[in-house]
């Protein structure tokens, strides 16, 4: 197969970046983006929705990036994983496998902006969680953490015990910031069909959204996956900016024309200036979801809350998974050397 080169495609207006912080808020800038590629952006042999995928991804100039169904980068030494990486001048911090695997291999990918940011630390039992620091900052005041995952499309059940390996993050939790982002595929709909029309959606689909009772028979979407996180104090930001966003699904397929937002960028410890989903006709052609994108704005920790958590322990350099808060680790480690200068 040759090898991927940038696509050529005109750049579309996006609007200006709204990288003010909220009036009284001194803190640092940064952009998130969570966008399911559909099956890896590969269709057959052909990469041409790949690489528009990847001029859309730098159009929205992002710092962080999560890509729920990169399936099969892994394949000819993570070439995909690394053009995606080198094109867009970004450096990944982990690609974790779906915990079902088969019959393909279906990843997710977290990366970051080295010239904006620095990772202090990484993990990824089943998702993918990094420290990171903006990259002009000396100590850890304004660190914050990414978790980044795909939940299952089983059903509600499956989806409510993953949530729960996401909870703990919500608040103070030994070796984290405070601050945090949570970048999903939640698979959860945030609202039911319209006037509660469910024969919009194939029946053999309905238990992958709907509650489904003791007797088999369905209720009405299963949306206890988010209402834990949010219970637990991760927030919509959605209820900061005061706005409804649009549909991050229903336009692809002609059988589920129900326009649901699936994909999920919530906040804990941070500022949000706008959120909103990228629903423009190219991105409609690319993949069948739409880009959630979040701008968010990173506080200094106060000195004096800095010291409670460290008496706390929850602050606790080099504490489990994380490195030392000083310390700057390797991004991701390929099969070869191809790592972002």
């Amino acid at each position: 197969m040759a090898p991927l080169t940038p696509s050529t495609a005109t750049k579309q207006p996006l609007g200006e970046r709204n990288d003010s912080p909220p009036q009284g808020s001194r803190g640092t800038p940064l952009r998130a983006v969570v966008w399911n590629l559909f099956g890896n952006g590969v269709d057959g042999s052909s990469e041409e929705r790949l690489m528009k995928q990847a001029d859309i991804l730098r159009e929205l100039d992002a710092d962080i990036f999560c890509l729920p169904e990169c399936t099969r980068w892994d394949e000819d030494d993570e070439r995909r994983l690394w053009w995606v990486a080198n094109t867009l001048r970004l450096r990944p911090v982990a690609m974790v496998r779906s915990r079902l695997g088969t019959p393909v291999q279906n990843h997710t990918v977290l990366m970051y902006r080295p010239s904006t940011l620095r990772l202090i630390g990484r993990t990824h039992p089943a998702r993918d969680r990094a420290r990171l620091r903006p990259f002009e900052e000396n100590d850890d005041r304004r660190d914050f953490f990414v978790l980044g995952t795909h939940l299952s499309d089983t059903g509600g059940e499956t989806r409510l015990r993953e949530a729960r390996w996401m909870t703990d993050y919500a608040g103070e939790f030994l070796g984290m910031s405070p601050a945090g982002l949570l970048l999903a595929d939640l698979n959860v709909p945030d609202r039911e069909p319209q006037d509660g029309d469910w024969s919009l959606i194939p029946r053999n689909l309905h238990s992958r959204y709907r509650f489904v009772r003791e007797d088999g028979s369905f209720g009405g979407v299963d949306r206890r996956a988010p209402h834990v996180l949010l219970a637990c104090g991760w927030v919509d930001p959605q209820t900061i900016t005061g706005g409804r966003r649009a549909p991050t699904v229903g336009y692809f397929y002609e059988n589920e024309p129900v326009p649901w937002c699936l994909d999920y960028a919530l906040v804990t410890g941070m500022d949000v200036t706008s959120y909103r989903t990228h629903y423009t006709p190219r991105a409609r052609t690319a993949s069948d979801h739409l880009p959630t994108i979040a701008d968010v704005v990173v506080r200094q920790m106060r000195k004096a809350r800095r010291r409670s958590l460290l008496c706390k322990g929850v602050l606790a350099s080099g504490t489990g998974e994380l490195q030392p808060a000083g310390q700057i680790i390797d991004p991701y480690r390929p099969t070869s050397a191809r790592a972002v200068s």
